[in-house]
Protein backbone atom coordinates (compact mmCIF):
# COMPACT_ATOMS: atom_id res chain seq x y z
CA UNK A 1 0.00 0.00 0.00
CA UNK A 2 1.22 3.37 -0.60
CA UNK A 3 0.20 7.34 -0.86
CA UNK A 4 1.93 10.14 -2.52
CA UNK A 5 -0.58 13.10 -1.96
CA UNK A 6 -3.14 14.34 0.97
CA UNK A 7 -6.48 13.04 1.09
CA UNK A 8 -9.28 15.31 2.51
CA UNK A 9 -6.80 17.12 4.58
CA UNK A 10 -5.54 13.85 5.54
CA UNK A 11 -1.68 13.09 5.45
CA UNK A 12 -0.31 10.07 3.30
CA UNK A 13 0.73 8.00 6.64
CA UNK A 14 -2.77 9.16 8.14
CA UNK A 15 -4.65 7.51 4.90
CA UNK A 16 -3.02 4.67 5.29
CA UNK A 17 -3.97 4.36 8.39
CA UNK A 18 -7.81 4.88 7.80
CA UNK A 19 -6.86 2.13 5.27
CA UNK A 20 -6.04 -0.38 7.23
CA UNK A 21 -8.95 0.42 9.82
CA UNK A 22 -11.15 0.13 6.47
CA UNK A 23 -10.27 -3.77 5.98
CA UNK A 24 -11.93 -5.08 8.90
CA UNK A 25 -15.05 -3.99 7.40
CA UNK A 26 -14.32 -5.41 3.78
CA UNK A 27 -14.27 -8.94 4.96
CA UNK A 28 -10.52 -8.98 5.25
CA UNK A 29 -8.76 -9.98 8.37
CA UNK A 30 -5.16 -8.19 9.25
CA UNK A 31 -2.27 -11.10 9.80
CA UNK A 32 0.25 -8.48 9.64
CA UNK A 33 1.43 -4.49 9.13
CA UNK A 34 4.92 -3.64 8.07
CA UNK A 35 6.49 -0.51 9.40
CA UNK A 36 5.67 2.53 7.28
CA UNK A 37 8.09 3.59 4.92
CA UNK A 38 9.27 6.74 2.56
CA UNK A 39 10.08 5.78 -0.42
CA UNK A 40 11.35 7.70 -3.76
CA UNK A 41 8.52 8.62 -6.59
CA UNK A 42 8.33 5.58 -8.89
CA UNK A 43 8.95 6.67 -11.44
CA UNK A 44 11.59 9.29 -10.62
CA UNK A 45 10.57 12.36 -10.94
CA UNK A 46 7.01 11.71 -11.14
CA UNK A 47 6.18 13.35 -8.17
CA UNK A 48 6.53 13.26 -4.72
CA UNK A 49 7.94 10.65 -2.27
CA UNK A 50 5.53 7.97 -1.25
CA UNK A 51 5.01 6.68 2.09
CA UNK A 52 4.30 2.71 1.73
CA UNK A 53 4.10 -0.22 3.36
CA UNK A 54 3.01 -4.28 2.97
CA UNK A 55 0.10 -5.45 5.05
CA UNK A 56 -0.79 -9.72 5.39
CA UNK A 57 -4.68 -9.65 4.44
CA UNK A 58 -6.63 -13.14 5.02
CA UNK A 59 -10.13 -13.93 3.89
CA UNK A 60 -12.61 -15.98 2.24
CA UNK A 61 -12.74 -13.57 -0.67
CA UNK A 62 -11.41 -14.36 -4.21
CA UNK A 63 -8.59 -12.41 -5.66
CA UNK A 64 -10.39 -10.70 -7.74
CA UNK A 65 -13.30 -10.02 -5.29
CA UNK A 66 -10.48 -9.25 -2.57
CA UNK A 67 -8.94 -6.25 -5.34
CA UNK A 68 -12.27 -4.57 -5.70
CA UNK A 69 -12.87 -4.43 -2.42
CA UNK A 70 -9.33 -3.05 -2.31
CA UNK A 71 -10.79 -0.31 -5.21
CA UNK A 72 -13.81 0.36 -3.17
CA UNK A 73 -11.66 1.46 -0.25
CA UNK A 74 -9.24 3.36 -2.74
CA UNK A 75 -11.97 5.35 -4.06
CA UNK A 76 -13.04 6.21 -0.40
CA UNK A 77 -10.13 7.82 0.22
CA UNK A 78 -10.22 10.24 -3.15
CA UNK A 79 -8.36 7.49 -5.51
CA UNK A 80 -8.84 8.52 -9.42
CA UNK A 81 -7.02 6.87 -11.86
CA UNK A 82 -6.01 9.30 -14.32
CA UNK A 83 -2.57 8.34 -15.39
CA UNK A 84 -0.93 5.05 -15.60
CA UNK A 85 1.60 5.04 -12.74
CA UNK A 86 0.92 8.68 -11.77
CA UNK A 87 0.49 10.48 -8.03
CA UNK A 88 -2.18 9.04 -5.67
CA UNK A 89 -3.97 9.42 -2.62
CA UNK A 90 -3.97 5.76 -2.16
CA UNK A 91 -2.58 2.72 -3.69
CA UNK A 92 -3.53 -1.01 -2.70
CA UNK A 93 -2.12 -3.34 -4.78
CA UNK A 94 -2.60 -7.01 -4.42
CA UNK A 95 0.76 -8.53 -4.82
CA UNK A 96 0.45 -11.99 -4.56
CA UNK A 97 -2.25 -14.64 -3.01
CA UNK A 98 -0.12 -17.27 -1.47
CA UNK A 99 1.47 -19.58 -4.60
CA UNK A 100 -1.30 -18.38 -6.73
CA UNK A 101 -0.22 -17.65 -10.63
CA UNK A 102 -3.26 -15.66 -12.17
CA UNK A 103 -5.09 -16.03 -14.68
CA UNK A 104 -2.21 -18.26 -15.98
CA UNK A 105 1.65 -18.89 -16.35
CA UNK A 106 2.11 -17.42 -20.04
CA UNK A 107 0.06 -14.35 -19.46
CA UNK A 108 1.96 -13.86 -16.09
CA UNK A 109 4.99 -14.45 -18.16
CA UNK A 110 3.94 -11.95 -20.79
CA UNK A 111 3.49 -9.25 -18.03
CA UNK A 112 6.57 -9.77 -16.25
CA UNK A 113 9.12 -9.57 -19.46
CA UNK A 114 7.21 -6.51 -21.12
CA UNK A 115 9.41 -3.71 -22.14
CA UNK A 116 9.27 -1.10 -19.67
CA UNK A 117 8.21 1.75 -22.41
CA UNK A 118 5.34 -0.42 -22.83
CA UNK A 119 4.34 -0.51 -18.70
CA UNK A 120 3.90 2.80 -18.17
CA UNK A 121 1.37 2.32 -21.61
CA UNK A 122 0.20 -0.69 -21.23
CA UNK A 123 -2.08 -2.32 -18.19
CA UNK A 124 -3.66 -5.96 -17.92
CA UNK A 125 -7.14 -6.27 -18.28
CA UNK A 126 -7.18 -9.26 -15.75
CA UNK A 127 -5.51 -9.62 -12.70
CA UNK A 128 -2.20 -10.57 -12.72
CA UNK A 129 -0.54 -12.62 -9.49
CA UNK A 130 2.52 -12.45 -8.55
CA UNK A 131 2.40 -8.74 -9.17
CA UNK A 132 4.81 -9.06 -12.48
CA UNK A 133 7.39 -6.36 -11.16
CA UNK A 134 7.42 -7.28 -7.80
CA UNK A 135 10.96 -8.51 -7.41
CA UNK A 136 12.40 -5.69 -9.08
CA UNK A 137 10.50 -2.79 -6.84
CA UNK A 138 12.51 -1.82 -3.21
CA UNK A 139 9.23 -0.20 -2.48
CA UNK A 140 7.30 -3.07 -2.04
CA UNK A 141 10.06 -5.84 -1.01
CA UNK A 142 11.48 -3.57 1.83
CA UNK A 143 7.98 -3.82 3.53
CA UNK A 144 7.03 -7.19 2.46
CA UNK A 145 10.03 -8.27 4.45
CA UNK A 146 9.04 -6.87 7.20
CA UNK A 147 5.50 -9.55 7.17
CA UNK A 148 6.53 -11.98 4.85
CA UNK A 149 10.66 -12.71 4.40
CA UNK A 150 10.39 -16.48 3.88
CA UNK A 151 7.35 -16.05 1.49
CA UNK A 152 8.75 -17.87 -1.88
CA UNK A 153 7.72 -16.38 -5.36
CA UNK A 154 6.34 -19.05 -6.98
CA UNK A 155 7.22 -18.79 -10.38
CA UNK A 156 10.68 -17.62 -9.21
CA UNK A 157 11.19 -19.60 -6.59
CA UNK A 158 13.12 -16.68 -4.76
CA UNK A 159 12.21 -15.87 -1.11
CA UNK A 160 10.89 -12.24 -0.51
CA UNK A 161 14.65 -11.62 1.08
CA UNK A 162 16.41 -13.42 -1.68
CA UNK A 163 14.71 -10.66 -3.87
CA UNK A 164 15.66 -7.89 -1.47
CA UNK A 165 19.18 -9.14 -1.80
CA UNK A 166 19.34 -9.22 -5.67
CA UNK A 167 18.68 -5.76 -5.79
CA UNK A 168 21.21 -2.36 -5.97
CA UNK A 169 22.42 -1.63 -2.64
CA UNK A 170 21.42 2.07 -3.67
CA UNK A 171 17.73 0.95 -4.55
CA UNK A 172 17.45 0.05 -0.53
CA UNK A 173 19.25 2.52 0.89
CA UNK A 174 16.56 4.54 -0.72
CA UNK A 175 13.87 3.08 1.26
CA UNK A 176 13.65 4.50 4.84
CA UNK A 177 11.36 3.78 8.26
CA UNK A 178 9.06 6.00 9.69
CA UNK A 179 9.22 6.77 12.61
CA UNK A 180 5.54 5.89 14.92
Amino acid sequence: MGANLPSGGSSPKDTLNAAINDFSQQNMTIAAISAFYSTPCFPPGAGPDYVNAAVHLKSDLTSKDMLAHLHEIEAKHGRERLERWGMRTLDLDLVACGDSVLPDLATYEHWRTLPQDTQRQAAPSDLILPHPRLQDRAFVLVPLRDIAADWRHPVLHLTVTEMCNALAPEALAEIVVLES
